[in-house]
């Protein structure tokens, strides 16, 4: 081929990536936000609920880990129907029904309905996540994945950042409207978009390269080539046995849960660390919990683009994860200063929130076929029961030692852990 044929591919190649990139991941970082939202709100309405119902900080944590059980029975079953039914109708299908019963939290009066509709909310949400990351690989090779799962990704902090100032809002101005309280008009109110956006994914989204009307021809070739080429470094199981038996896949679960302990550590108490350093006014609070966010927006742009240029993971991954903890435990230390509080989890937020992108380059590149459909699943199920011990523990141990502290203290050593059991991951298998 001439060189001119070679830039002429090249040219159509990186168009044809451009166009999929701005069709699609401004959509799915919305579809992303609108599960985060629910997610973060949580720890906002834990600021007034606790209070209105008598709850414990114990009991707080557990209904927030309760989550995490019914998500962890149905991640793998939900991310293979997905696979087969396709992506389309099977997010817009999960995103409809965690809507409404995200908005069902209102009504919550007892410990016990709390603990009920969050499981069920679990159970409506899994296979979201890794429905996401598998829908990713239909349209983009390992070697441009890392930007956009990070661009993808931004929907935590991005979450974080609009749920934090629009949370505390809602319970100010709200509170007392018809007899209800803030937190009651907080579900409801930010469960609408989550069904609106269900609704949308029916129309808006395609199910594969061949569906893409905004690709030409020879665009949607060139991909297709991509695709398939990628496909084949990738590791297909051939049965369940197989598939159970590879210690990579376990390997991968087990720094996924180190990640998402600290992930869930900043999510569902962020709020609460910002009250304790002094701060009292929930719009207050929502405005200070955005600044972490925001810095976690550069960093995992940084930390993406530069994971695609180097061709390397492991180091991309286990470096943000040890500034992670290191920003977890001067959060801890420092509690009682607001300024170095704040510039503690910033430094924390941009870690774990960067480690959390980064590390779906591993299974998305080591996975194909249904392997990576049940793999990706299976990993983020396992991992995320660290969403059930994270608030639990720091919950149960804040109840019994009335310390925030210690429990933060602990999430740093399970991400100094995780950061170990990266370099056990084969660097000849990843870095490309």
């Amino acid at each position: 081929m001439t060189t001119l044929a070679l830039d002429a591919a090249s040219a159509a190649r990186s168009s044809a990536y451009r166009k999929t990139a701005w069709r699609l991941m401004p959509f799915l970082m919305l579809c992303y936000l609108c599960a985060y939202l629910d997610r973060v709100n949580v720890g906002f309405a834990k600021l007034q609920m606790m209070d209105d119902l008598a709850l414990s900080e114990a009991v707080y944590g557990l209904g927030a880990g309760m989550f995490f059980i019914g998500y962890f029975l149905c991640e793998v079953p939900s991310n293979i129907i997905l696979h087969k039914v396709g992506a389309r109708r099977w997010i817009a299908r999960i995103m409809i029904t965690w809507g409404i019963i995200s908005a069902m939290f209102a009504l919550v009066e007892t410990a016990w309905q709390f603990y009920t509709l969050r499981f069920l909310l679990g159970i409506a949400e899994a296979g979201l996540a890794p429905g996401l990351l598998l829908y990713l690989t239909y349209w983009f090779p390992s070697y441009r994945r890392a930007k956009m799962t990070a661009l993808w990704f931004i929907a935590i902090p991005f979450s974080g950042m609009i749920g934090g100032p629009l949370s505390g809002w809602i319970m100010e101005r709200f509170a007392g409207v018809h007899g209800w309280a803030g937190w009651q008009w907080m579900f409801l109110l930010e469960a609408i978009p989550t069904v609106l956006v269900g609704i949308l994914v029916l129309s808006y989204l395609k199910d594969g390269v061949d569906q893409a009307h905004w690709l030409n021809d020879e665009e949607k070739a060139l991909v297709r080539k991509e695709l398939a080429e990628d496909e084949q470094h990738k590791v297909n199981h051939g049965s369940v046995g197989d598939f159970i038996r590879d210690r990579r896949l376990w390997l991968l679960a087990g720094i996924y849960f180190c990640v998402v302990m600290g992930q869930y550590a900043i999510t569902f108490w962020l709020p609460t660390l910002v009250r304790n350093a002094g701060v009292s006014e929930p719009l207050h609070i929502g405005l200070l919990t955005s600044v972490p966010y925001l810095c976690a927006i550069f960093a995992m742009l940084l930390a993406g683009r530069s994971g695609d240029r180097h061709r390397e993971r492991r180091w991309h991954l286990a470096i943000p994860m040890l500034l992670g903890a290191l920003g977890l435990s001067l959060a801890a230390a420092f509690s009682s200063s607001l300024t170095l509080s704040i510039l503690s989890l910033c430094l924390a937020a941009a870690g774990i929130l960067s480690a959390s992108s980064l590390f779906w380059m591993l299974p998305t590149t080591l996975l194909g076929g249904v392997s990576a459909a049940a793999g990706i699943a299976a990993v983020n199920s396992f991992a995320n029961l660290a969403g059930f011990c994270s608030p639990y523990l720091i919950g149960w141990v804040t109840t019994t030692l009335g310390s925030n502290a210690i429990g933060m203290y602990l999430i740093t050593i399970v991400l100094v852990f995780g950061a170990f059991l990266v370099s056990r991951v084969p660097a000849n298998l990843v870095n490309r």
